[in-house]
């Protein structure tokens, strides 16, 4: 079972190598870089191309380990039972479960995806240890032991936002997705593009570069923000020759699309002002 990338996803030699090895060692693949350069889709494309079901979690600030094993309704097993309903002699009508046991009970090897693990709370990671580890835990409530059939393909997704416990990373094979070069976004781009004209490409990849490299830049503008930008480029048949201008001359056109905050806006404002009154 190997991963040698798809048609709809440019994987440089080092990421196929670090997915291939997670699933060799049959250890999680922890996957961090910058918003927007495909770490979400990376798990869709790998179970795409293996022809394997994904199951993602998508985790937020609120989300809490146990919600990925299983969750008890004590309130509404507590209201049937008021209400004499027969459905509460069985507690597993009242427990949900949850993404981590639904890839366990899996009967084919299946891609589970633990998306912006470092959005929860620090102690997220290591509730989950003994679970990603041994690939099984304990239904309390039945005493039930939910033990994966099939040892599920894991890639877990960090922007960084918070460092992880040491021993939560000693369980991960780790691989970190760099912005990519030039050439390399411009496959990419060709790829959601195709027959988009190189005088263009090259236009705008050229100005994409030198905005990201701007100082003083608050948020550079990631993969998916080039990708809009020059949708829009395109949509609207913008002739290369009006990209090739010096960026601190003017704001970018349909700069919307790549600076995503005001004082990044200011900043491209007053570098066209400077430069205004330098001629």
């Amino acid at each position: 079972m190997q991963f040698k990338g798809t048609a709809d996803y440019v994987a440089d030699k080092d990421l196929m190598v670090a997915v291939n090895a997670a699933i060799a060692l049959e250890r999680p693949l922890l996957v961090k870089g910058e918003p927007g350069t495909g770490k979400t889709e990376l798990a869709r494309q790998v179970a795409a191309a293996l022809g394997l079901q994904i199951i993602e979690w998508n985790v937020k600030s609120t989300t809490k380990a146990q919600q990925g094993l299983y969750e008890y309704d004590a309130v509404s097993r507590l209201r049937d039972s008021q209400l004499g309903d027969p459905r509460v002699n069985d507690v597993n009508n009242y427990i949900r479960k949850g993404k981590l046991w639904q890839a366990f009970a899996a009967t084919e090897k299946c891609v589970l995806l633990i998306d912006e693990i470092d959005k929860a709370d620090i102690e997220f990671p290591n509730d989950l240890l003994q679970e990603l580890d041994r690939m099984e835990f304990h239904v309390y409530e039945t005493g039930e032991l939910v033990k994966a059939r099939i040892r599920p393909i894991v890639i877990i997704t960090s922007n960084n936002e918070k460092e992880l416990p040491d021993a939560f990373l000693r369980r991960c094979f780790f691989h970190y997705i760099r912005f990519p070069d030039a050439e390399t976004l411009a496959r990419i781009v060709e790829v959601h593009y195709p027959g988009i004209k190189q005088a263009l490409l090259q236009a705008a990849l050229t100005q994409f570069y030198d905005i990201r490299e701007t100082a003083g830049l608050r948020k550079k503008p990631s993969t998916s923000e080039v990708l809009d930008w020059i949708r829009l480029l395109v949509a609207d048949e913008v002739d290369p020759a009006d990209l090739r201008g010096d960026v601190k001359n003017a704001l970018p056109r349909l700069h919307g699309a790549l600076l995503k905050n005001e004082q990044d806006v200011h900043l491209f404002e007053r570098l066209a002002f400077l430069a205004r009154r330098e001629r």
